[in-house]
């Protein structure tokens, strides 16, 4: 291919195919037309679209890397060099500052200046080198018009200037990387801003001229893409109006559109000049590099849409219009500036129209929520969604290619290699290329990450890294060091995106039969409220007046024995359950309801026998009842208040109280509750070691009261339940993060995980983290102790929900945790639900490895996984993803890792208990089944995702035993009204038949 010719155009989405089948051609979009985009993207798109993509971009798809000369040179009095507007702006009093300022600093830092920055001037191989390792297509750098032409233009130009950029040219050329050259990166020769005033005088047009043909003549032969100015909005409005960026000019809003009309016509001239005089022997492109940021309405309104179509033409269309479309500036531009927005002349508009060859578009942080202007936002809400602004610009401009010259993050000038906000910005930022390429039909030629190395960041100096290598700006040889995203980058080139792997690829397959698949509550509504059949009162209808019942005062029937049928509120929750065709429910009793006082000397009996109901009904109805004795919650932590105000789990007579409060629910329930959690989900992030040590000894004590006095009769499982999401190392080439990640899991599931299916006491990791630290506050086990914890299981249960990216590197203060040393963060690219938690199936099948590996390979059941989704949506097509994909996960874990998993319980029963939760909406009193609950039934009648091969293959029924639901058991009301019918029914014939006979003896 040759190196200009652009590359293959993605293969267009179904929509673009029906308009190519009916029309031969994309249709043309007007200005205008972009308004579109904020109505297509107004809906949430549907979890599949919204998550990764998996695919590739098109051969021959630009992969580069972009820096400019002010940022990374250096060497500013080196070789004849000139001085610039940004030499002379940095060395100003008012500059920006060094570093950040710190709070007990009296005084601040000497200003930051670009006399070194990276001291790429002295080093072409280092940063080329750079280049190879990153594996890049294009490399976009730009030419210091101070360092070939000191005085602007007049005189002789610069050797030793000349030399670098060939020097640097050859060495791409050696390397097959193509290079992209910008001739203005706002760092004008001072002389010229001196002489002339810098851009805001018409006459500098002719100075770049010059320039811009001694950069074609020398360098031309080399070069197939130019960019003639950097984003001339920054340096316009920044530069000449409000004086925050070099020559720093604080002007007027008219000098700074003077400005922007200069730079139009002045790189209209550059791009005549090539086209006539050089592109026909050289063959290159000419564009100009154009910055933009995103807008959304605040609301849905026509208004506020025409409100977003203004802010961009005040920005982008700025520039974009007159060069893509007419010559001109937006009319919304034209009506509402009058006088302050110059006219351009009929030749002018001739000159400008058409002069870019594609659309070079740079879209981040240099002015994205920095350097754009608040008034330009038009009181609407600004957005990095780089997709959007695609589409925007595809539809605005009319299907313009696109390449994109500057894109990334930054991270604080702190940060040394693990970048992961940085990597996480690049990866959602190529992804949205990716969409906008293949699902949108926008011809995107190419992506540029900025920038190479960590340089001068402008006006917030050193305060801020931009590279993907890092550069110590103390040391004296100011090695490129590969960050975490230069990694990153590099393993996306060699993919050529995000291809689809094995392990992204669903896994069909069942499960055992024997697989326990169920529903979770957290707390059952106690609701003791007697059905209308138990009421002994007698009433009267009144029939003629009134019409209703009258009870008669005085009068009753003989009060019954009453049944668990008797309790209304339990049959229509087994019906529900029924409905989902679950075996196993999982909820939690509440000691605080049946021990009031935390022991014995009150028991609250009716609490006890509607338990005693619900487990017996569950097993009527053949669902196995899975209970928890406790579970934290909110007032007193899921204690007696009595017991919580005597200190919780701090003291150490809880844990007898529960062992005393577990003893009693096992001699009432025990005879139908088969499968017991002791503690579920003890949340070890707000629990003090005190309360976890008492803790771990009251499940204990529990587990072999249990095991001593109940289980030989009962013939139970009994285990605890603990949270268990998984902890990802924010940057996977990172051994830091790595031993963070080990470290947060230890905390947060070894704690006690350790002690009762590991070693019997708590994690090493842990004893020498807090060691090291002086905490001495972790509590030791006696021999006695470590024997009484280690094994108290029968199986081992984990509720999982999300997973979290963790990093050593101190990026967000406020994020940053001290105590375990750690910054907990989110892949931005990651689905996540109305309430902020993370949608990362993958990470279920990783924590079921990681617990394998640290307990062996124990009986595991997931006993809770859920998501919240957004009530107001009929369709909760997050859950059913969520579930889907999570299941699917554990599936994985169990063919392919050889997990002994044995059940999977969805979270939540409904919205009642758990609001946003459920798998059935409650409102009025009525129960709702949600979508999410049909499609999980789905995957439950399946036992999986069976294939195709696994049709006809099917789980015999397994039906729950009951020793005392049996036919004559469970109806002996009903058993003994038919004896006493029967034995009437006899006792009749026997009078008739006696009479009859007597009768015929008299006659």
């Amino acid at each position: 291919m040759p190196a200009c010719a652009p590359p293959r155009r993605p293969s267009p989405p179904p929509l673009l195919l029906l308009l190519l089948a009916l029309g031969g051609r994309r249709l043309r979009a007007e200005p205008g037309d972009g308004a579109q985009t904020w109505a297509r993207f107004a809906h949430p798109p549907s979890p599949e679209a919204a998550g990764l993509l998996h695919d590739t971009f098109p051969d021959g798809f630009f992969w580069a890397v972009g820096s400019a000369a002010y940022q990374i040179e250096g060497g500013w009095r080196q070789h004849g060099k000139g001085a610039s507007i940004w030499d002379t702006f940095t060395h100003h009093p008012s500059a920006p500052p060094n570093t950040p300022l710190p709070s007990d600093t009296q005084s601040p830092p000497p200003p930051a200046t670009g006399d070194v920055a990276s001291d790429g001037y002295n080093n072409v191989f280092r940063d080329t080198e750079g280049l190879r390792e990153l594996g890049v297509t294009h490399y976009r750098f730009s030419i210091s018009w101070a360092r070939v032409l000191p005085n602007g233009s007049a005189g002789a130009p610069n050797r030793e200037g000349l030399r670098y950029y060939r020097r640097l040219l050859e060495r791409l050329r050696e390397l097959g990387i193509q290079p992209v050259v910008t001739l203005y990166h706002w760092d004008l020769p001072q002389r010229l801003q001196d002489a002339y005033g810098g851009w805001a005088n018409s006459s500098l047009a002719d100075h770049f001229r010059d320039y811009a043909e001694l950069c074609f003549r020398h360098f031309g032969g080399q070069v197939k893409y130019w960019i003639t100015i950097d984003n001339p909005y920054v340096v316009a409005w920044h530069g000449y109006a409000t004086g925050r960026l070099a020559p720093g000019v604080q002007g007027s809003a008219r000098l700074g559109y003077l400005v922007a009309h200069n730079l139009l016509l002045a790189h209209a001239k550059i791009w005549h000049l090539y086209n006539a005089s050089f592109r026909p022997t050289q063959g290159g492109q000419v564009s100009i590099a154009l910055s933009s940021h995103w807008i959304t309405p605040r609301r849905m309104t026509d208004h506020n849409i025409q409100e977003c179509q203004k802010s961009l033409d005040f920005v982008l269309g700025w520039f974009a219009k007159p060069l893509f479309i007419d010559g001109d500036y937006p009319e919304s531009m034209k009506k509402n500036l009058s006088s302050l927005l110059p006219d351009f002349t009929e030749s002018e508009k001739k000159l400008i129209k058409g002069t870019a060859d594609f659309f070079a578009l740079s879209f981040g942080p240099t002015l994205s929520f920095q350097l754009l202007d608040p008034q330009m936002k038009f009181r609407q809400l600004e957005s990095p969604s780089l997709r959007q602004l695609l589409s925007w610009i595809d539809l605005e401009y009319n299907h313009p290619q696109i390449f994109i010259v500057e894109n990334g993050w930054f991270v604080s000038g702190t940060t040394k290699r693990d970048d992961a906000k940085y990597m996480y910005y690049l990866k959602k930022f190529i992804m949205e290329t990716l969409k906008a390429l293949r699902l949108d039909g926008v011809d995107v030629i190419g992506y540029t990450v900025w920038s190479l190395m960590d340089g001068f960041e402008w006006h917030r100096g050193y305060s801020i890294r931009r590279g993907l290598y890092y550069v110590d700006f103390q040391s004296q040889d100011k090695k490129l060091l590969p960050k975490s995203s230069a990694l990153f980058y590099q393993n996306l080139i060699e993919k050529n995106g995000f291809p689809p792997l094995p392990e992204n690829q669903p896994l069909e397959g069942t499960f055992s039969c024997d697989f326990a698949w169920g529903v979770v509550d957290n707390y059952i509504q106690v609701d003791t409220t007697l059905s209308q059949f138990t009421d002994p009162n007698v009433y009267l209808w009144d029939v003629h007046h009134s019409k209703k019942l009258i009870k008669l005062d005085g009068v009753m029937t003989r009060k019954r024995k009453s049944y668990c049928v008797d309790f209304a509120a339990i049959r229509p929750q087994i019906a529900l359950l029924q409905e989902i065709h679950v075996t196993h429910f999982h909820f939690s009793l509440d000691w605080a309801l049946v021990l009031p006082q935390g022991n014995q000397s009150q028991v609250n009996h009716t609490v006890l026998r509607y338990y005693r109901c619900v487990v017996s009904e569950l097993v009527r109805a053949n669902i196995t009842p899975v209970v928890a004795l406790w579970q934290p919650a909110a007032p007193y932590q899921g204690l007696p208040p009595p017991l919580a105000k005597q200190g919780a789990w701090e003291n150490p007579h809880t844990a007898l109280a529960f062992a005393e409060y577990a003893r009693l629910c096992f001699q009432e329930l025990g005879h139908r509750v088969k499968f017991w959690i002791t503690m579920n989900e003890p949340y070890t992030r707000n629990m003090t070691y005190r309360a976890g040590h008492h803790l771990l000894k009251a499940h204990a004590l529990a587990w072999h009261e249990y095991n001593e006095k109940f289980r030989p009769a009962q013939k139970g499982r009994i285990s605890i339940a603990l949270q268990a999401d998984w902890i990802e190392p924010a940057c996977p080439f990172s051994q830091k993060d790595k031993e963070v990640a080990e470290r947060v899991l230890e905390f947060d599931i070894g704690w006690l995980a350790e002690p009762i299916f590991g070693s019997g006491d708590y994690p090493s990791v842990m004893r020498e983290w807090l060691n090291q630290r002086n905490n001495f506050l972790l509590p030791y086990f006696t021999e006695e102790e470590k024997q009484l914890i280690q094994g108290s299981f029968d199986f081992l249960a984990v509720s999982h929900y999300t997973t979290i990216l963790v990093d050593w590197e101190k990026e967000d203060p406020i994020k940053y945790n001290d105590y375990l040393e750690v910054q907990e963060m989110t892949d931005i690219t990651w689905l996540s639900s109305p309430g902020q938690v993370a949608v990362v199936p993958w990470g279920l099948r990783k924590i079921l490895n990681w617990l394998k590996l640290k307990y062996g390979d124990l009986p595991v059941y997931i006993i809770a996984n859920g998501i919240d989704d957004d009530p107001h949506v009929e369709q909760d097509q997050l859950r059913m993803y969520y579930i889907r994909n999570y299941v699917n996960e554990a599936l994985k874990a169990y063919i392919l890792d050889g997990i002994d998993l044995r059940g999977y319980f969805a979270y939540s029963f409904n919205d009642r208990s758990a609001p946003k939760f459920g798998l059935y909406r409650y409102a009025a009193n009525q129960f709702e089944a949600k979508p999410s609950m049909k499609h999980y039934r789905k995957i439950v009648d399946s036992n999986g995702f069976p294939g195709s091969e696994a049709q006809g293959r099917f789980c015999p029924e397994q039906l729950t035993v009951c020793t005392e639901c049996g036919f004559f058991h469970t109806r002996k009301s009903i058993l003994g009204f038919l004896a006493f019918l029967l034995l009437a029914f006899i006792i009749s014939l026997s009078l008739i038949f006696y009479y009859s006979k007597k009768s015929r003896s008299y006659k």
